[in-house]
């Protein structure tokens, strides 16, 4: 039995993952929990999952609402350093990252020196510290495991192959809600319209990247750090079905492509099961109703986080830290709807050509750039 940690176990990965983790009892037992601000759902996770740990990372929140989980025979933790223990448990397998932002990344880091695998659903981490956190794990033989479908799909599309026969690998976008929509148009378009996702239920944060296309941006750096590629070998097409949750291309041009409709169910088993694969009740694609699977190139210039990320990981160092500090800052001012959709590309162009940028040769360095850029990201909004 895999005994688990969920770090962000109140958001959309982690509600999720305890479902499909629910329907496999004898295989796996949840051990800790952790949540910033829905106490409410926290509260019921632990009063039917009853792990034997709980963190409120919002330490205003945990002391105010911590005596509503005097009645359970939990252990109740609070802040980073609480993160960081449940992740280092010694009875704990695996560690599932599903926290939005950096604050996920020293709890990673900490798991994996811990040899713990992860499953990891965070992209901040890679994104900004993937060279380090991939060295980690090779030096303590750990295992990163990706849930994101588009991740997912590479390292099952790998199975079987090695990674210096790779050609190049081609991950999909949906292209989201503003595929077929002008620039003159998006240009006044909310966060309540970007919300609306046409094939996945997602998170807000990942619901607004996925509609400016930065998500599948952070995502082309993750996979040059998981699969060791230059950003030569990594392609972005748009596939709008999403039943193609990306594909690799070896050298002898053969393509391979993992296929499913679109649930994070069957990426977050496979993560937590592998190397099995787990049987599990869900609808199959039915290729006769679906009559066709279609492609087109990403609207580059009417999406331009999408070089944005390119531009980024080319530049290296601690620019794609940069990059990522200021588009969360930047997407959490436009679901208040205080900047407009193009804003977010604007203002994080502006931040990458800010900083004097030098190399990333440890966390500490990712931490202080993260909060410089946050800070100066907030100082232009005022």
């Amino acid at each position: 039995m895999k005994k688990i940690t969920i770090l962000g176990s109140t958001g959309s990965i982690g509600t999720q993952s305890i479902n499909i983790l629910s329907k496999y009892p004898n295989d796996f037992k949840i051990i800790a929990l952790t949540g910033n601000q829905n106490i409410e759902l926290l509260l019921k996770q632990t009063t039917e999952i009853k792990p034997k740990y709980v963190v409120i990372f919002n330490e205003i929140i945990y002391k105010a609402k911590k005596h509503l989980f005097d009645h359970l025979e939990v252990t109740v933790l609070s802040g980073l350093s609480g993160l960081i223990e449940v992740a280092t448990l010694e009875d704990v397998d695996v560690v599932i990252n599903s926290v939005v932002g950096n604050i996920g990344l020293m709890p990673t880091l900490k798991a994996i020196q811990a040899k713990k695998q992860v499953a990891i659903a965070n992209k901040e981490c890679l994104v900004t510290a993937g060279e380090i956190l991939m060295k980690e794990a090779s030096l303590h033989q750990v295992d990163i495991l990706p849930i994101d479908s588009e991740h997912s799909a590479i390292f099952q599309a790998l199975q079987g192959n090695s990674l210096k026969d790779i050609k190049r690998v081609i991950l999909t976008a949906s292209g989201g809600p503003f595929r077929n929509t002008s620039r003159e148009a998006i240009e006044n378009m909310k966060a309540s319209d970007a919300l609306k996702h046409p094939n996945w239920s997602m998170g807000r944060k990942i619901s607004i990247d996925s509609a400016t296309l930065m998500n599948k941006g952070l995502e082309v750096i993750e996979a040059k750090w998981l699969y060791d590629l230059s950003i030569d070998q990594i392609d972005v097409i748009v596939h709008p079905q999403s039943i193609i949750h990306s594909m690799v291309e070896y050298h002898d041009h053969s393509i391979i492509a993992q296929m499913s409709l679109p649930t994070m169910e069957i990426p977050i088993l496979y993560a937590l099961s592998y190397p099995e694969r787990k049987p599990m009740m869900f609808e199959t694609v039915d290729f006769v109703k679906l009559g066709a699977l279609t492609f087109e190139a990403p609207r580059r210039d009417d999406f331009p986080c999408l070089d944005l990320a390119f531009e980024a990981i080319n530049r290296g160092g601690l620019v794609p830290t940069v990059l990522n500090a200021a588009n969360e800052e930047l997407v959490y001012a436009y679901l208040k709807n205080e900047i407009s959709f193009y804003d977010i590309s604007k203002y994080v162009e502006k931040a990458m050509n800010h900083f004097d940028i030098r190399q990333l040769t440890s966390i500490d360095d990712v931490l202080v750039y993260d909060q410089k850029t946050r800070t100066y990201i907030k100082e232009i909004l005022k």
